[in-house]
């Protein structure tokens, strides 16, 4: 109210005041992308997905192609598979495993419905096998099998879980890379004698 009752002179001179006294924030630079260490070896991954709630599961797939290029793993040497359900993933890992064409694996799916027991019992039994897999073979096989608490067939459970596929698309590309650069030092440590 007192601004309408000032000098024009008065209200430019405070707005020009209020003005250098508001600055725009200036904009926050972004951080660089991080550099990744490069392979020595080519790296080639075999990506087996589960097939139930494929629209859910795709979003871990997607963004695992894009992090495991980020870090020098092409989109041209992982290799998609589709399998039903997450309880046929193991075996088709064992096979992929044994045909040493590739030297990670990652499993991909979601495993709901039928009761707590029953997914869970699911989950647990995928998670065992694709344990022992890695462990015969020597080939690192990856999970991101989730079994939620709570799964409902709604617009929001499925917005929840596509974004959280994302975040494990992310961490299991990670996990791989990773584990692969680890592998790679220690298989060269071992062949040149370093390790005891």
């Amino acid at each position: 109210m007192n601004q309408m009752l000032q000098e024009p002179e008065a209200q430019i001179q405070q707005a020009q005041t209020v003005e250098s006294e508001v600055r725009v924030p200036d904009t926050p630079e972004r951080p660089p992308a991080p550099v990744h260490p490069r392979f020595v070896k080519p790296q080639r991954v075999a990506f087996v997905q589960a097939s139930w709630h494929r629209d859910v599961v795709e979003e871990c797939r997607i963004a695992f192609l894009e992090e495991i290029e980020a870090r020098h793993i092409s989109r041209a040497q992982v290799d998609l598979f589709e399998v039903p359900g997450s309880f046929e993933i193991p075996l088709h890992a064992q096979l992929l495993a044994k045909t040493r064409r590739y030297t990670a694996i990652v499993a991909a799916g979601l495993v709901v419905d039928g009761g707590i027991y029953r997914h869970e019992f699911v989950a647990d039994t995928v998670i065992k096998a694709l344990m022992d897999v890695q462990l015969k073979t020597e080939v690192p096989i990856f999970s991101a099998v989730l079994t939620p608490q709570q799964f409902h067939e709604s617009a929001v459970h499925h917005d929840f879980f596509r974004k959280h596929f994302v975040i494990k698309g992310i961490e299991v590309a990670e996990a791989c890379a990773n584990t692969l650069h680890s592998l790679e030092r220690l298989r060269g440590q071992v062949a040149a004698g370093i390790t005891g």
